[in-house]
C-alpha cells in the first residue's frame, strides 16, 4: 500500500465520525495526536514519549477504557517537555463514540506502514494535509499554497545550507518543508556538511510562526516527520512578538489576506506605516526582517491590493523599492485560492545593504490574462510555469534583456523602470497590458463582492470600487 492510498483510506474514516459532529479540520487534528504516536513506534523515536502512553498500550484498550485513557493520554502528553508537549498542549478529544475512536485506531495500526516509511512518512503526513485543504467543505483550503507553487518559489529564491529561512504566516509549514528538501537535494542530502552544519541545518535553519493554536500543531507534526526542529512560534506575528523575528536570509510565505478584525490597527510598535490591511502589514515585516548584507531575499504571495492601495499602501510600496530591489512580480491566474474573487501575485524582492535607491527596474510576468481559472478539475502544473522560468533567468537581470525577444513569445515579460512607476497613479504595480481575447477574466458577482471586501475598508470606497470593476467587466 503506498502513501496515496494510505491518504485516501485516512480520508475515508473521516466517515466513521460523522455521527459524533466532527468537522474536517477537527478530524485532521485529532488524526495527528494519533498518528504521532504510531509514527514514533514505527521510527523508533519513542523515548520522548512516557511508556505508559506509547502506541502499544493505546492499541491494547478497548470501549470506554480506551475512551477514558484516551483522553488521559493527551492530558499527560500536554504536561510533558519538548516537541511532545508543544504538539498536545491544550489537546482535547471531540470524539464521544468510543467504537468510532477505536476503528480509527485499529484502521491506522493495520496499514502497510513498511512501505509507508520507504515512501517517507512526512511525504505521507503532507498528503494528508494537502486532502484537507483541496476539500472544500473543510475550509482549510481557503488560502491553502498549491504544492506547485511553492515548489516554483522555493526553486526561484534558491535557498542555500548555513542560510536563516522564515516563513512568518506559516501554516503547516510547507514552504520551509520545500526548503530543507531544496537544500538537501543540492547538498548530497547534508552529507557533505560537516557535524555542527548539520545540526544548524536541523535545528535553526528553518522556522515559522502560526498564530492558529491547531494549526500550530499541524506545522510542528509535519516538521517533525521531515526531521526539522527549528523554532516554530505560536503567535502573532503582526504584534509585538514578531519583533523578535529577524535577521533571515530567505523569506517565504504566503500571508493570510484580510484586515484585522473590527479594523483595529496593527499592535506593532515598530512599523513605520501603521495600517489595518494585514497584507500591507506582512510585507513591512517581511522586508524588516531580511538582513543587510546584500544576498537575503523573499518570495511572497500577495493579493493585488497591495499593488495598487493608496495612503500607507503607496507609501509602503515606495519604502520597498528604496530598501529592497523589487526585480520582479509573477501575476498569478485565477483560481489557485478557494477564496472568491481574490487575485494573487508572487513578489520577488533582495534586501540592500542600505535603505536607499535599491529598484531600478521592475519586471512583470502576467501569467493571468488569456489563461483558464484553474482550480480541483484543472489544476494548476509545473508546465504552466516554463516560459516564466526561461523569463526569470535565475534572477540575473542582465541576461533577462539578453533573452527578452526570445523567450517572451506572448508578450507576457515586460520590464518597467522605477521611474516609470512612480510616474504612476499612487505609484501603482497592478500593471496589465494584455487584451484579454477570452471571457476567463470576467467577474461573477461572488467575486466582485469578494474583491470588494479585500479592497475596501468603507462603503464610499466600495462603491468606487464596484463603479471600477464593472468598467473593467464592459470593456
Amino acid at each position: 500500500m503506498n502513501n496515496q492510498e494510505i491518504v485516501a483510506k485516512l480520508w475515508n474514516l473521516c466517515n466513521v465520525l460523522r455521527d459524533d459532529g466532527i468537522t474536517y479540520q477537527q478530524y485532521v487534528t485529532e488524526l495527528t495526536y494519533i498518528l504521532f504516536l504510531k509514527m514514533c513506534k514505527e521510527t523508533g523515536t519513542e523515548d520522548a514519549i512516557p511508556v505508559e502512553y506509547r502506541w502499544d498500550m493505546l492499541i491494547s484498550k478497548q470501549g470506554i477504557e480506551l475512551k477514558k485513557f484516551y483522553k488521559q493520554l493527551l492530558e499527560k502528553l500536554g504536561e510533558s517537555n519538548g516537541r511532545v508537549r508543544e504538539i498536545y498542549q491544550g489537546a482535547q478529544t471531540n470524539i464521544d463514540e468510543p467504537a468510532n475512536l477505536e476503528k480509527i485506531i485499529t484502521t491506522i495500526d493495520q496499514f502497510d506502514w513498511y512501505s509507508a516509511k520507504e515512501e517517507g512518512l512526512g511525504n505521507l503526513y503532507e498528503g494528508l494535509l494537502e486532502k484537507n485543504a483541496t476539500e472544500k467543505k473543510s475550509g482549510a483550503g481557503q488560502y491553502f499554497t498549491p504544492r506547485v507553487l511553492i515548489n516554483v518559489m522555493t526553486q526561484l529564491i534558491a535557498p542555500q545550507a548555513g542560510e536563516r529561512c522564515n516563513d512568518p504566516a506559516c501554516g503547516t509549514f510547507g514552504f520551509m518543508i520545500a526548503a530543507d528538501q531544496y537544500v538537501k537535494q543540492h547538498t548530497d542530502d547534508l552529507f557533505d556538511l560537516s557535524v555542527d552544519e548539520q545540526e544548524f541545518q536541523r535545528t535553526k535553519a528553518f522556522s515559522g510562526c502560526e498564530l492558529v493554536h491547531d494549526t500550530h500543531r499541524l506545522a510542528l507534526m509535519n516538521a517533525m516527520l521531515h526531521d526539522i526542529s527549528g523554532p516554530i512560534y505560536l503567535g502573532d506575528t503582526l504584534s509585538n512578538y514578531g519583533k523578535q523575528m529577524k535577521g533571515y536570509d530567505v523569506v517565504l510565505t504566503n500571508p493570510p489576506f484580510g484586515t484585522k478584525k473590527g479594523g483595529e490597527r496593527a499592535t506593532r510598535d515598530d512599523f513605520t506605516f501603521p495600517t489595518s490591511n494585514k497584507q500591507l502589514n506582512f510585507l513591512q515585516h517581511i522586508y524588516r526582517s531580511l538582513n543587510t548584507d546584500g544576498n537575503a531575499r523573499a518570495a511572497v504571495v500577495l493579493p493585488d491590493n497591495v499593488l495598487f492601495a493608496d495612503g500607507d499602501g503607496e507609501k509602503i510600496r515606495k519604502d520597498l523599492m528604496e530598501k529592497c530591489n523589487l526585480h520582479t512580480i509573477l501575476r498569478l491566474p485565477t483560481g489557485i485560492f478557494y477564496a472568491q474573487g481574490v487575485k494573487t501575485n508572487v513578489l520577488f524582492f533582495n534586501r540592500g545593504k542600505t535603505d536607499k535607491g535599491n529598484t531600478k527596474e521592475v519586471w512583470i510576468y502576467d501569467l493571468r490574462s488569456d489563461m483558464p481559472s484553474f482550480g480541483k478539475t484543472n489544476p494548476l502544473k509545473e508546465s504552466h510555469f516554463d516560459e516564466f522560468l526561461k523569463c526569470y533567468c535565475d534572477g540575473d537581470l542582465a541576461a533577462r534583456k539578453e533573452t527578452y525577444s526570445v523567450d517572451n513569445p506572448n508578450g507576457r515579460w515586460r520590464k518597467f523602470t522605477y521611474e516609470e512607476i512612480l510616474a504612476r497613479d499612487k505609484t501603482s504595480l497592478d500593471i496589465s497590458w494584455i487584451n484579454s481575447q477570452n471571457t476567463s477574466d470576467d467577474y461573477t458577482l461572488a467575486e466582485l463582492l469578494g474583491i470588494i471586501k479585500e479592497k475596501s475598508d468603507n462603503i464610499t470606497s466600495a462603491v468606487a470600487e464596484l463603479e471600477k470593476l464593472i468598467g473593467e467587466v464592459d470593456e
